[in-house]
């Protein structure tokens, strides 16, 4: 699997290059700023890039903009943001176009090598992987929306969970309930939001958007 990096710090930037090639990853580039991000996202077409939200030369949201274009620019492209910052504005983009794996994971929240392999993998398979602060920080902003109003607490648990990347089965292990009744509270989900039940990963990712966007899918 080939990863593209973006990361300015040196020292985390060769930390992730060595931790990703001990577990089996091709680095096809390791880049430190934002124009060659670009250049690397589309002339490599990789398998899936890990981007820090802030890089030089903005410093602002530049790593996070780069990944935005060459999604636009190839459609699908899997890409999990790496960062010590929530940008709520470009998180919600990145999940708006509603293709391909997406991820967004804090630095200081990822605590193990497995977990942030884990969160690599299921980007680059098209699921999500994303961290909880950050899912609260986008749903705190559309609590009072229609489609939130629909669903129950418990159904919001499950939503968060799922935008976490969870499994039926892990939704029901960290609620102490069957899979069965995780499966119900999923279908009932999808049609208070307005979309045909399926078990299907982008299906679940629509579910999610439709949460976040304030807004039925159809």
């Amino acid at each position: 699997m080939r990863v593209v990096i973006a990361e300015d710090l040196f020292l985390l930037r060769d930390g992730l290059v060595r931790m990703l090639e001990a577990y089996d990853f091709e680095i096809a580039a390791a880049v430190d700023n934002g124009p060659e991000l670009s250049r690397a996202l589309l002339e490599l077409e990789p398998d899936v890039a890990v981007v820090d939200v802030r890089l030089p030369p903005s410093f602002s949201d530049e790593g996070l903009q780069c990944a935005l274009e060459a999604r636009r620019k190839r459609p699908g492209l899997p890409v999990l943001v790496l960062s010590q910052h929530v940008e709520q504005l470009y998180a919600r983009e990145l999940l708006a176009d509603g293709t391909g794996g997406v991820g967004y994971l804090l630095k200081d929240r990822v605590f193990d090598a497995d977990q942030f392999i884990d969160g690599v993998r299921r980007v680059a398979a098209g699921g999500t992987a994303m961290d909880p602060q950050v899912i609260q920080q986008l749903l705190s902003r559309r609590a009072q929306d229609k489609p939130m109003g629909k669903l129950t607490s418990r159904e919001r648990e499950v939503m968060e969970l799922m935008a976490q990347g969870r499994s039926n089965a892990a939704i029901a292990t960290q609620l102490f309930v069957t899979e069965r009744a995780v499966a119900k509270h999923t279908s009932n989900i999808f049609g208070k939001l307005g979309l045909p039940p399926s078990d299907d990963d982008n299906r679940r990712v629509l579910a999610v958007l439709a949460y976040l966007d304030g807004s039925d899918r159809g």
